[in-house]
């Protein structure tokens, strides 16, 4: 008989599976905000922001950097389909710190030749880089 009082997490990108466990805690950004996620809840679609993910089970967490995507969650197993992601201990700061400075230089050579599109893919890849940052500096 399958235990009731935990939930199922696995995210998963084209590149394959990055991460699957047990969790008494799924705690997600959204398009409309943070949301906590424990066993029965209720079952919800939701569109992911670029922002980590924590898995939270018995005295422990993981934090994932979660790169967009949507969550489903149904029958306590909650499928998160990313863009991109990566476990904390995965993240190589040197990488990501040279990703940000790439860029914010994309970001002001898009606003100097009033490039929208540009300017939109820079910041995108900005916040996909501090997002790598901060999950790695946990």
């Amino acid at each position: 008989m399958a235990d009731n009082s935990v939930l199922t997490v696995s995210i998963v990108t084209p590149d394959g599976n990055v991460y699957e466990h047990t969790a008494n805690m799924l705690v997600v950004s959204t398009k409309s905000g943070q949301l906590g996620i424990m066993a029965n809840h209720v079952p919800i679609i939701a569109t992911l922001a670029v922002d980590e993910t924590r898995v939270k089970y018995d005295d422990s967490e993981d934090d994932i950097a979660v790169n967009g995507g949507f969550l489903e969650f149904s029958n306590n197993m909650a499928t998160i389909v990313a863009d991109s992601a990566e476990n904390q201990q995965d993240i190589d700061i040197a990488r990501a710190e040279n990703a940000k400075k790439n860029a914010e230089q994309r970001i002001a050579a898009a606003r100097q030749r009033q490039d929208k599109a540009a300017l939109d893919r820079a910041q995108v890849a900005l916040r996909r880089a501090i997002n790598r940052i901060n999950v790695a500096s946990k």
